[in-house]
């Protein structure tokens, strides 16, 4: 019976362990509180109207609904987010019988300068991807849910480098 009970107390010393470590890397450091993320410069030649802007408010957006760094103004805010479109295609993905294109996809390439303001140190410069796949030969909305799609795989992933690359 002794035994029984030490195992339980060892069992749910391990999950209450387990409930204290974080999977996705440390914080943001206490003195960064805002984040500005002025409009990203479009380099990419791709001609896709609005590109810049939906990148750009779709990374607010993730950056509002994550609570982590508030957005702020660029005169005001503790950190930047600089952005800037460095390539966005759309390619043939899967090439079916009679060498005809069944599927595309769109890959939309960024880099990405993240400072801390208040120290005046860039934190991380990286490229980041995001990309989607669309049947070939659809609609223009398949397209442009393809398009949405890699914007929102790209914001996730420089939202949580951001937040928790620390």
């Amino acid at each position: 019976m002794r035994n029984k009970i030490l195992i339980l107390f060892s069992f749910i010393g391990i999950i209450n362990l387990m409930g204290c470590y974080s999977f996705t890397g440390a914080s943001v450091p206490t003195h960064l509180n805002t984040i500005a993320i002025p409009l990203f410069d479009d380099q990419s030649g791709s001609g896709e109207p609005a590109l810049r802007e939906k990148i750009t408010n779709e990374l607010i957006e993730k950056f509002r609904q994550d609570n982590s760094l508030e957005v702020a103004d660029k005169t005001t805010a503790d950190s930047m987010i600089e952005g800037t479109i460095i390539t966005m295609t759309d390619q043939p993905q899967v090439v079916a019988k009679g060498e005809t294109v069944s599927k595309r996809r769109i890959t939309i390439s960024v880099k990405i300068v993240y400072q801390d303001m208040k120290l005046k140190k860039k934190v991380y410069e990286k490229n980041f991807n995001g990309w989607s796949d669309f049947e070939s030969g659809g609609s223009a909305a398949e397209r442009e849910l393809a398009i949405e799609t890699a914007i929102d795989k790209l914001s996730e992933d420089i939202l949580l480098e951001t937040v928790s690359g620390w």
